[in-house]
């Protein structure tokens, strides 16, 4: 019998346990990136949580089934349905095309996935290559009588849609009384959404495709409904994303399969906070919008960005610093060196069920991370015996996924030049030729890097040194 994981619902505002839909997989769906360019370290947030959440039921026993979208066409700059689709705006800014933008920014996003090791999800499906199945999603909307066209696309009319935007609690009846003239005119109410947008008559795009309805694209809604539930089926068990999608995106996504089927679209919706930059909101024009390079640029470990992410709750905002990712770092680096002091052979007698008992049941108290790491903490300096840390450590890194039990310096690309000069080190350690060492240490140091000696002796660690504002 599965373990009881308890995790807030976004749709009834309560800690529910996760009751899957057929008894042998849970199903989970995320939205995840629209590549017109680099994730920034607040995607990143809501991504590793769900990775994190996907790990935890897994490691509960859970067999999990998950798809992630990639947004590579369709999402408009404006959530009212106007605008350039960011693509289109990539491809002018890079002098290329959407294509090629996609296909950059889509392989950036996996490689920053996998330094922060993140899992890869059963399947990752792209918007661009399940167009048949959302016309065909379009379609079916269009005989149940819940679409319009109008000028420039295929719209569904929310009015006979009578839970529209339940879950957000949105103030349909104020929306309407307070529409703004700048709203598309054509359109029946202010929440009304493009299904289907048509092509400029002016202009080819990079991206567009022949319809029922005319030459066009998809709306960045349409997709997830339609990947969601070609891949998944028409019900789903938990549905993910970051809170700023819940009173457009969610909404309209709900509304639309649900219109479809006539069936719950998801069970359970599991949302992620904003990430804060130095107590404010992260944007370009403040220049804090930073990546997962400007953090390695940095010379932090990608895997201290997730361990700052696991500092705060997935559902409450939590603030940046260069200086608390510092902090992060010299945690994670402390942890490295206690794992890697623990014995690989040893028996474990059984001491590791314990402090284990309370990662899990962190892990189950809707997926609080400060908690389960706060386990890990206390575990690695308990007086449990060496072999049972290890067997903790093993076990827990099934879900943190920070590399503890790796080599330190293995954590970072360390040049062969600065290894080189940290095993020249050690032989003058060695011959007891002191002022050499120092020498060479000082030389490392000056290169940007910085060494750590082993307690007792042993071979030091090297890692690149942060660089904190």
């Amino acid at each position: 019998m599965k373990e009881v994981f308890n995790l807030y619902n976004t749709l009834t505002r309560q800690v529910e346990p996760i009751r899957p839909l057929q008894a042998d997989r849970l199903t989970v769906y995320t939205c995840g990136p629209t590549v017109y360019g680099d994730a920034h370290i607040g995607n990143f947030r809501t991504f590793i949580y769900e990775d994190t959440l996907v790990k935890a039921l897994r490691y509960f026993g859970y067999r999990v089934k998950w798809v992630m979208n990639i947004t590579d066409v369709g999402h408009l700059t404006s959530d009212r349905d106007e605008g350039e689709d960011k693509l289109e705006v990539g491809a002018r800014r890079e002098g290329t095309t959407a294509w090629a933008v996609a296909k950059k920014y889509e392989q950036s996003f996996l490689a920053d996935s996998a330094a922060l090791r993140m899992a890869k999800p059963d399947r990752l499906v792209r918007a661009t290559d399940c167009i048949e199945q959302q016309i065909t999603l379009v379609q079916e909307l269009e005989a149940k009588g819940y679409t319009y066209c109008i000028s420039d696309g295929i719209y569904f009319d929310t009015s006979k849609f009578p839970t529209y935007g339940q879950m957000a609690r949105l103030d349909i009846a104020g929306l309407q009384a307070g529409a703004r003239v700048a709203m598309q005119e054509e359109k029946k109410h202010p929440t009304d959404f493009a299904l289907w947008k048509f092509s400029p008559t002016d202009r080819t795009r990079d991206m567009e495709w022949s319809s029922p309805w005319g030459t066009g694209f998809p709306g960045w809604h349409l997709e997830c409904s339609a990947i969601a539930m070609s891949t998944l089926g028409k019900q789903i068990d938990i549905h993910c994303g970051g809170t700023d999608h819940i009173p457009v995106h969610h909404t309209n996504e709900i509304a639309q399969s649900e219109a479809a089927t006539g069936k719950q679209f998801a069970r359970h919706w599991m949302h992620t906070d904003h990430l804060l930059v130095n107590g404010g909101k992260m944007s370009k024009s403040l220049g804090n919008l930073y990546t997962l390079a400007d953090v390695t640029a940095r010379g932090f470990d990608p895997l201290a960005l997730r361990l700052l992410y696991y500092g705060a709750s997935y559902r409450s905002k939590q603030n940046f610093t260069w200086h608390s990712l510092e902090t992060n770092q010299k945690l994670l680096d402390r942890l490295r060196q206690q794992a890697a002091e623990l014995p690989e052979t040893g028996e474990d007698t059984g001491n590791a069920a314990a402090p284990l008992a309370a990662f899990r049941a962190a892990l189950a108290n809707d997926l609080n991370m400060p908690a389960a790491v706060a386990a890990l903490i206390e575990t690695m300096k308990s007086p449990l015996d060496p072999a049972a840390k290890r067997a903790f450590v093993t076990e827990v890194e099934r879900v943190l996924s920070l590399g503890l039990l790796q080599e330190p310096e293995k954590a970072t690309a360390i040049p062969d030049k600065i290894r080189q000069l940290a095993a020249a080190r050690e032989e003058r350690r060695r011959e007891g030729k002191w002022d050499e060492a120092d020498a060479i240490r000082r030389n490392i140091e000056a290169a940007g890097y910085e060494l750590r000696d082993a307690v007792g002796g042993g071979k030091s660690q090297i890692r690149k040194k942060a660089q904190s504002k």
